[in-house]
C-alpha cells in the first residue's frame, strides 16, 4: 500500500547532468528503491550507454520489498516516455553525464529534473552551460521543475567547499537549489555492488539522505502542482 498518493497520475523525474562521476546513476537507483519500499508502481528508463542502472538492478534480490521495472533505451527517450505514460505511478529516468540526445528529449517530457553535482570549481563550471540549456527545454517543456543537489559532499560540517558550491547554485536562473545534499560516504558505493539500496541498509545518515531527498522530489514538489 502506498505511503501517500500522487496527484493525477505517473510523475517523471530525469536524473540527469553534463558531467559524469556525479552520482547520477546511484542517485537514481537508490530513489527508485525508496520509491519501491513505499508501494510505487515505478518505472526506470535508463538512458545511459555505459548501463549501470541495468546491472544494479540485475544483481538485486528479489526478495527485497517492492520491485522496480527497469527498461534499457537510448536515443530519443520523449516517445518512449509518452508511451509509458499513465502505467506507472513513477517514471525515474537515468542519462550519462554529458549533453546528448538522451539528456534534451527526456527534459521535453519530465516533470522534475534533478541534477547532481560535486561542489568541486571544475564541476560547478558545467552548470552554466546546463543552465542554459535548460531554459530553453523551459520554453518547450514549461512545467519542467530543475534542482540541483549537492552530492559527494564531504563528510563533515561547515564545508567551505559545500557553502561557496551553495552559492554558486543559488545564483542560476534556471536551477534551483536542493534542500538536501548528499555526502561522499562508502555505504553507496557498499549498496550499489549488491543491487541494494541505501534505505535498505543500516546506516541511518545514507538512509536519512536519501528519505530526505526522495520527501522533497516525491511529496514535497507535489504540494506546489
Amino acid at each position: 500500500m502506498k505511503s501517500f498518493r500522487f496527484r493525477g497520475s505517473d510523475m517523471i523525474i530525469l536524473i540527469g547532468g553534463e558531467k559524469g562521476g556525479s552520482g547520477k546513476t546511484t542517485l537514481a537507483c537508490n530513489l527508485a528503491v525508496w520509491g519501491a519500499q513505499n508501494g510505487l508502481d515505478l518505472l526506470l528508463i535508463d538512458g545511459d550507454p555505459q548501463a549501470s542502472a541495468s546491472r544494479f538492478f540485475e544483481r538485486r534480490d528479489e526478495s527485497f520489498e517492492g520491485s522496480v521495472t527497469c527498461v534499457r533505451k537510448v536515443g530519443d527517450l520523449y516517445a518512449t516516455v509518452q508511451a509509458m505514460s499513465g502505467r506507472f505511478d513513477a517514471v525515474i529516468i537515468d542519462t550519462g553525464g554529458r549533453d546528448s540526445i538522451e539528456l534534451r528529449t527526456a527534459m521535453a517530457a519530465a516533470d522534475i529534473l534533478v541534477v547532481p553535482t560535486q561542489p568541486s570549481q571544475l564541476d560547478l563550471e558545467t552548470l552554466i552551460y546546463l543552465d542554459q540549456v535548460i531554459g530553453t527545454a523551459k520554453s518547450l517543456n514549461p512545467g519542467l521543475s530543475a534542482h540541483c543537489i549537492i552530492s559527494r559532499a564531504p563528510n563533515y560540517p561547515n564545508s567551505i567547499e559545500v557553502q561557496s558550491a551553495k552559492i554558486f547554485i543559488s545564483a542560476l536562473e534556471n536551477l534551483s537549489l536542493s534542500r538536501q545534499a548528499i555526502k561522499d560516504r562508502k555505504i553507496y558505493r557498499d549498496c550499489f555492488i549488491l543491487g541494494h539500496g541505501v534505505t535498505e541498509s543500516k546506516n541511518p545518515q545514507a538512509r536519512g539522505e536519501i528519505q530526505l531527498l526522495a520527501q522533497e522530489i516525491f511529496i514535497d514538489s507535489q504540494a506546489c502542482v
